[in-house]
């Protein structure tokens, strides 16, 4: 029993829990604060909190092949170490480039993590990979969703009189990093108990044959459309996520007069929605084939976002978030471990970083192009060409890539 509590999935399900809910305490809403304390202006605050986004835009695919080459373990002890001990640097920060530089560091640990941690599920789920990717997203989300309003009542909490000083953002910090030691103790347990005959030759590599190994391994995933064009639907999918995480309370507040708790509850509907959908979608990709639930998740995403703007009702709203989210489970439940399935298993590592760039991509571009369509049209408009580009990705998916059927497939298809 004890053996089947702590099974490696599970292990590393809990690394992602404590490791993503002390990084979601150390971004919302402490870092912005931290920011303001430091007397950053606006656009400043903006950089910082971006920053992290865009150090996995360029490391996520060479720490994903890395893993092909030294091993998913190693990689793995290495962004939960920089998971565990960078919010303790946060209390070296005097000025605000200080904290950039922080902030691209701590940036590498989801870098590294996200790409490692799904190549390792797609390296023993078999014909589960739907099912298993979609549990640890679901709980890397749940992670997330607990640690920002935790950090902002640790906040709120030291700070009564609503002032903050340096000492109450060292001792959110701290708090972030026993999460992430939490972290670090569940990969030590998952080090110690992986297979000792796995891995034990990459230490023998020589420069030369490394270079060679991960050049190959990203030319072989970065030359297989599939993996590209597959990829890019979460890309795309997660560019309408970023716009909606940063215009919809704006819009709901601003334009339709709600309040601050009610365009809370209106982003948090629609993730709560995702978390529950997404092992459902997993598991029936995984029986019925994962290409007709990503095009079917693009328009399921796409009306409900054009619509937002078309109403003011809080009820109404709330239901529009909740079918987003819905749709967000169809594409992020298929999408990754379609992109695991087009690759030879020596590459998923590298697929897995190819799959987290461009996610990167989708999620900081949302917010800036959004915020550019803004700047010329309405809400309704803009919000309409966005879910635009979201079906015309998904023709372009649906005519270009072909499906391989699995054998839990073929016995959906037969049962």
């Amino acid at each position: 029993m004890t053996k089947r509590l702590f099974s490696p999935f599970v292990a590393l399900c809990t690394v992602g829990f404590f490791a993503r809910m002390s990084y979601a305490m150390a971004r919302t809403p402490i870092l912005p604060l931290f920011a303001l304390t430091l007397g950053a202006k606006p656009e400043a605050i903006g950089f910082v909190v971006g920053a992290s986004t865009i150090t996995g835009i360029f490391f996520k695919l060479p720490a994903g092949t890395l893993s092909d080459i030294f091993g998913r373990h190693k990689m793995l002890f290495v962004s939960i170490l920089v998971f565990a001990l960078t919010p303790f640097a946060y209390y070296l920060v005097t000025n605000y480039w200080q904290l950039v530089g922080i902030r691209f560091f701590h940036g590498l640990a989801t870098s590294i993590y996200g790409p490692v941690a799904m190549a390792m599920i797609a390296d023993t789920a078999g014909e589960k990979k739907g099912e298993r990717l979609s549990w640890f997203s679901s709980i890397t989300i749940i992670g997330n969703l607990i640690g920002a309003p935790f950090g902002g009542y640790i906040l709120y909490y030291l700070a009564q009189n609503g002032s903050h000083s340096l000492y109450h953002f060292h001792v959110a910090y701290f708090i972030c990093g026993l999460f992430g030691l939490i972290s670090l103790g569940f990969t030590l347990k998952l080090y110690a108990s992986k297979p000792r005959n796995r891995e034990t030759n990459q230490n023998k590599l020589s420069i030369i044959d490394t270079w060679q190994k991960f050049s190959r391994g990203v030319k072989e995933v970065m030359s297989d459309y599939r993996v590209i064009v597959t990829s890019n639907m979460e890309g795309i999918q997660n560019l309408s996520v970023g716009a909606l995480e940063a215009f919809l309370p704006i819009y709901a507040v601003t334009v339709a007069g709600l309040t601050v708790f009610q365009a809370g509850i209106l982003w948090g509907a629609q993730i709560v929605t995702t978390i529950l959908s997404k092992p459902v979608m997993g598991k029936i990709s995984d029986r019925y084939g994962r290409k007709p639930i990503i095009f079917f998740g693009m328009w399921i995403c796409a009306i409900p976002f054009a619509c937002i703007p078309w109403t003011h009702d809080f009820y109404v709203l709330i239901f529009l978030s909740m079918i987003f989210g819905i749709g967000e489970a169809f594409v992020t439940s298929s999408s990754a471990a379609m992109v695991a399935e087009f690759c030879k298993e020596r590459h998923y590592g590298a697929a897995m970083g190819v799959f987290g760039s461009i996610f990167d991509i989708g999620h900081a571009s949302g917010p800036i192009l959004a915020g550019l369509f803004l700047s010329y049209f309405s809400y309704q408009a803009s919000f309409l060409i966005i879910s635009i580009l979201l079906i015309i990705a998904s023709f372009i998916f649906m005519l270009t890539v072909y499906e391989q059927k699995t054998a839990i497939q073929n016995q959906g298809g037969t049962t």
